[in-house]
């Protein structure tokens, strides 16, 4: 197989990329720190007919926007995020689908000292296992040990390397010689671009129950604010009514005025004994929901009692 020239090279790579962003209107910005050959081809194995992986250097891939602005002026909000080691994913599917998909590709990897960590690495107490000439890998990082039957036992959890500090020497030498690989590794999505829009992957996560909660509290707001300043909206008038409802309710209970909303109401108050047989019932309904569960608790229980007792036939293993 002939190798194209480096100016072949390029100019196919640029079709590729004006293909790409011209048949997907979805793509994911990732960072590829820490990622191997070999990962990177089980990730585009694992993404195959679902999205397409396409690294490069960064002033290719603006290089190949700038000229494709004319085509589509949006592409512009994905410059300033085109930095670093990073790669383009592009999709036509489900966001949220192809991230999942990308999160599961991720590879433990031990500590390497002077690496960055992602996260914080906490170090259960345990047995580990080491002989007591391994003490001083211990005491130099101040983690409380004692000698258990020959072999080195960690006392309590230690949270030994906190996220975004770099990996020292005696961290990744200990963590090595406890075989525990602390961090995973893959394609890091930075950026979501959707259709002209760059927005934080974070809002994946956004469900419509989510937005319903959010957009309701801001109802609930915008009527208290409303009520306080006596000034009528849609979202204060129900409440507005309700409270006039109210007070038409406390006037007719100590005036002789009536009507057919508060005839029940005077009733009530004209009857002490009704009223109060009226609150006993309800005060006993909640009651007897959580005796009616209770029951049927006990019913469940007694149920799976007899079926136990019909598998063992009344037999004992040995009869």
């Amino acid at each position: 197989m002939v190798k194209d020239d480096k100016a072949t090279w390029k100019a196919n790579y640029f079709m590729k990329i004006l293909t790409l962003l011209d048949d997907n209107p979805k793509c994911f910005i990732v960072h590829a720190d820490n990622v191997g050959s070999k990962q990177f081809q089980q990730i585009r194995m694992s993404l195959r007919g679902h999205a397409t992986v396409l690294m490069g250097k960064n002033t290719m891939m603006r290089k190949a926007i700038r000229g494709h602005l004319e085509n589509n002026p949006a592409l512009e909000k994905l410059l300033p995020h085109i930095k670093g080691n990073i790669g383009l994913v592009f999709t036509k599917k489900d966001l949220t689908e192809i991230r999942d998909m990308l999160l599961e590709n991720k590879v433990a990897a031990p500590a390497k000292a002077g690496a960055i960590a992602p996260k914080n690495v906490i170090l259960p107490a345990q047995n580990t296992g080491l002989g007591p000439e391994k003490t001083s890998f211990f005491q130099a990082l101040a983690i409380p040990t004692k000698i258990a039957k020959g072999t080195i036992e960690i006392l309590s959890d230690v949270n030994l390397i906190k996220e975004g500090d770099k990996v020292g020497a005696s961290e990744a030498t200990l963590l090595n010689m406890l075989k525990i690989s602390p961090f995973t590794y893959g394609l890091s999505i930075q950026q979501v671009y959707d259709s002209g829009t760059v927005f934080n992957p974070a809002i994946l996560d956004i469900t419509d129950d989510d937005i319903r909660s959010k957009f309701m509290q801001g109802v609930a707001n915008v009527a208290s604010v409303s009520l306080s300043i006596g000034y009528p909206t849609v979202a204060s008038v129900p409440h507005s009514i309700v409270n006039g409802f109210k007070n038409l309710l406390a006037v007719a209970a100590v005036t002789e005025v009536s009507f057919k909303e508060a005839e029940e109401m005077k009733e009530l108050l004209s009857d002490p004994e009704k009223m109060a047989a009226l609150m006993a019932a309800a005060a006993a309904a909640p009651a007897a929901g959580g005796a009616a569960k209770e029951e049927k608790k006990e019913e469940a229980k007694k149920e799976e009692s007899e079926e136990e007792e019909d598998d063992d036939m009344g037999f004992g293993l040995f009869d």
